[in-house]
């Protein structure tokens, strides 16, 4: 089967692609319509296996409201860049301070899902002026992660094997992207509620997952992400790393998260007050891991409020 072409995740329709230049390489961004040239900026930041296209709804929402959003290719993903290094924690909040400055703004709303709210507690610890405010989506702190995988044992057999399966060199890319990329799919199928997977939003999501895993690179990239937060934990560069995000934050935060996942647990999520003293929690009934697909409007609302509060 052919490799999709990385242009194929530049839907056509109200959606405006651009590729902007920061930290050495190069992202693609989306976002819709115009803007004031005084809109605050929200940057939206996807997690595994995913690509700019799951915050679609988002995008939408937060144009109508006269904020300037914008879904981001992640390093490695969808048609951005794939260098072959940079998937830590300082450059990946390298890439997106560096996004923010390069369209012109000194600070933007981070909101991040898993991975990508990894790059949200990195981005306010190591530059903490240009992050505003933060939404966070089932994105625990890496410390708080850390602990639960340690002494919270339905934390380590909801998250840790699949952490050691990718560990492997080759293998996991190779069953990331056969058949069509099916493995997304079935990963989702693990983490969402019923009630999105019986819809036809969720049929046309999967296929589009699937074919942007498939994009060449895209799934070495991403297992590159979970291999260094697995191996650093047993390098001097993750102690390195857990010093330097172990610092709280004044600014809004929210964590929202859907009572049916079955990856990140509620207790692994309250820990993070202890990082953000005013951080807010939301949890939304009847869906999964990915809140801001199932949920979508509860999602937009929330980062509308976290912005207004900024």
């Amino acid at each position: 089967m052919n490799q999709p072409d990385p242009s194929t995740v530049r839907y056509p329709g109200q959606w405006i692609h651009r590729d902007i230049h920061a930290n050495g390489i190069r992202f693609h961004v989306v976002e819709v319509g115009e803007h004031a040239p005084d809109a605050p900026l929200v940057v939206l930041l996807h997690g595994f296996a995913d690509f700019w296209y799951s915050w679609r709804h988002q995008l939408e929402a937060l144009a109508r409201s006269g904020v300037r959003a914008i879904a981001v290719d992640l390093r490695g993903y969808g048609d951005s860049d794939k260098p072959p290094r940079g998937y830590d924690g300082w450059t990946l909040a390298g890439d997106i301070v560096g996004l923010v400055r390069a369209l012109g703004y000194p600070h933007a709303t981070f909101v991040g899902h898993a991975d990508g709210g990894l790059v949200c507690w990195a981005g306010v610890a190591l530059h903490p002026r240009s992050v505003r405010s933060m939404v966070l989506i089932n994105a625990p702190h890496p410390i708080s992660l850390r602990r639960a995988v340690l002494k919270d044992s339905a934390q380590r057999a909801a998250l840790l094997p699949h952490f050691v399966r990718y560990q492997v060199p080759l293998r996991p890319e190779r069953l990331l992207t056969r058949r069509g990329g099916i493995a997304v799919q079935e990963l989702m199928s693990t983490r969402a509620g019923a009630e999105w997977q019986r819809t036809d939003d969720f049929t046309d999501t999967t296929a589009k997952m699937r074919s942007a895993i498939r994009i060449p690179g895209a799934a070495h990239s991403a297992l590159e992400y979970q291999r260094w937060a697995f191996r650093s934990q047993f390098r001097a560069e993750g102690r390195r790393f857990m010093d330097a995000v172990d610092v709280r934050t004044s600014i809004p935060v929210a964590q929202i998260s859907g009572d049916l996942d079955p990856y990140v647990l509620p207790t692994t999520l309250d820990r993070d007050r202890h990082w953000a003293p005013g951080l807010t929690r939301r949890t939304v009934r009847d869906v999964g891991h990915y809140v801001h697909q199932e949920a979508p409007d509860v999602v937009s609302e929330e980062i509308l409020r976290v912005v207004r509060e900024s």
